[in-house]
């Protein structure tokens, strides 16, 4: 039976830009999908708008304040574990220099080098359009 939205983990991420580059993190070991990259962000909390989950999220993850700009896009998928409707929401940092909180490796990187990691399934989608949206041909 298929997953409806009212059932999914509401799942929230961060576009943060730097120089040309954005922000992307590598699950750690001991949580689902370790070693896989993801844009960072995480699940929203009971009471909180998405918004809101992604300004504590940055900031509980990789040390920083942000300002929540336009959603980018929106993406379901079903984890044998969790389904997720995952939110990409443009993002710029108000306050602080991103710092792993939980010892896994962020990298800042160009879109062309977006083949060069694997991806959370969740994530291919976005990947794929932002390939189409910001590599220069």
């Amino acid at each position: 039976m298929p997953q409806t939205k009212s059932n999914r983990k509401e799942v929230v991420a961060a576009l943060l830009w730097k120089e040309g580059r954005f922000l992307i993190c590598q699950r750690p070991i001991g949580k689902a999908r370790a070693g896989q990259w993801e844009i960072v962000g995480g699940k929203e909390e009971e009471g909180e708008s998405l918004e809101e989950a992604l300004v504590r999220e940055c900031r509980e993850e990789i040390g920083v304040t942000v300002v929540v700009d336009e959603p980018y896009m929106a993406v379901e998928y079903d984890y044998p574990d969790i389904p997720v409707h995952l939110t990409l929401f443009q993002a710029h940092l108000a306050e602080g220099e991103p710092r792993s909180m939980e010892q896994n490796p962020l990298a800042w990187i160009t879109p062309e080098e977006l083949s060069n990691y694997s991806f959370c399934p969740a994530d291919i989608p976005i990947v794929a359009r932002m390939k189409n949206d910001f590599c220069k041909n």
